[in-house]
Order: structure tokens, then sequence, then C-alpha cells
């Protein structure tokens, strides 16, 4: 899907509310070293788009007839209304390396062989830096055959063992485990002897 981009002349909070009143969103779309573009989008198209690559994934936009290729960098949600009330695009240069946060995804954390077990997830996303043509979507671990105490790091996740892409986080940093379920906590029982009887409460 290609987004379809308009460039923005409405400033100010009056003419910027009368686009989100024909659900129109305003947003800006900039690049490094460069004055960012005052744009707006079609609500449910972004929304679309948003659902589809996340902040992780390269998709092209079409702004007035020109095809660019950008990340999502921020997408601002009104408070307590399902609305999005402001976005904001990177536009990306295909020669030069990128660096974003990509989710860290456990694959097969439905499946653990071992069981009663619970997988606990430490990090959830990490910071790489690649060429666009390079940039994953996520990184991930099978985690199917973990063991009991047994840790996932950095290191062993996907990205990590990819020479074309930097992982800009502490490779031994630990990035699930696998647990013991914890028993839940049983009150003492009062020795008997501790009780007082009927025959005592009336001695009393």
């Amino acid at each position: 899907m290609i987004l379809n981009l308009k460039n923005r002349s409405e400033k100010g909070k009056n003419q910027v509310d009368k686009l989100r009143a024909v659900q129109v969103v305003p947003g800006v779309i900039y690049s490094k070293g460069n004055e960012a573009k005052e744009v707006s989008a079609v609500e449910k198209d972004l929304l679309k788009v948003y659902q589809e690559n996340g902040t992780s994934s390269i998709f092209k936009v079409d702004l007035e007839g020109t095809t660019k290729q950008v990340l999502i960098k921020e997408l601002q949600m009104h408070p307590f209304k399902n609305q999005i009330v402001h976005f904001d695009l990177y536009l990306i240069d295909m020669s030069e390396k990128i660096k974003v946060n990509i989710p860290v995804v456990l694959e097969g954390r439905d499946e653990v062989k071992v069981q009663p077990s619970v997988l606990l997830q430490v990090v959830n996303e990490i910071e790489v830096e690649c060429l666009p043509a390079d940039l994953p979507a996520e990184a991930i671990v099978n985690v199917v055959d973990m063991q009991i105490g047994d840790s996932i790091l950095v290191k062993d996740l996907d990205v990590a063992k990819n020479e074309k892409i930097e992982v800009i986080f502490d490779l031994e940093e630990t990035v699930a485990t696998l647990q013991e379920p914890q028993e839940e906590v049983v009150a003492e029982e009062v020795e008997s002897a501790e009780v007082p009887t009927v025959s005592e409460t009336e001695a009393e």
C-alpha cells in the first residue's frame, strides 16, 4: 500500500481541527539536514499503514505525484478518543545507514516444550543500525526448546548474527528467561492445640 500525502497549508488549532473533523490527520515529513514539510493524510489510510508497518518497516508514500520511502517516527493518539491527532514521517535515503528501534519477538513462546513453565521477557525492543535495504522488521529468537533456568541474550537474536546489521545494545543483556511457575502462597495451618476448645472458652 502506498500512503497518499498532501502538502498542508492549514496552520493553527482551528484550521487543524477542521482537518481532523473530516478524518484527515496533520503531520510532517522530514529528513536529516532538511526542514520538515507540513503534510496531511486520510486517517483510515494512515492507520492501515501503521498496522501493517509499525515504526520499524519502510514503506512508500506519494506526495503530490512524487514517490518517497519513509518510516513512521511518531504517531500521536488522542488521550481518550480513538483518533490520530498527528504523525511524523522520516524520509529515507537508501544510501545512508539509519538507526531504528525494532521489536524483539520470541518465536514459539506458546509452544515451549517444558511445562509447566513461565517465560519472562525482559527486553521488548532493541536499536539497530544498517542500510535501509537491510533493515529487519523485528529481531527474532526461537524459544521452543528452552529449559528451566535458561536465558536468551541479545547475542542470540538473529539480527546479532547478521554482518550487515549493527546492534546498538549490550550483547550480553538478558532478553528472556524460562522459570518454574511460582507456587501460590498458602496460609500456614494453625495447630489444633493453639485453637481454644469450647470447654476451655466456657471455663474462662
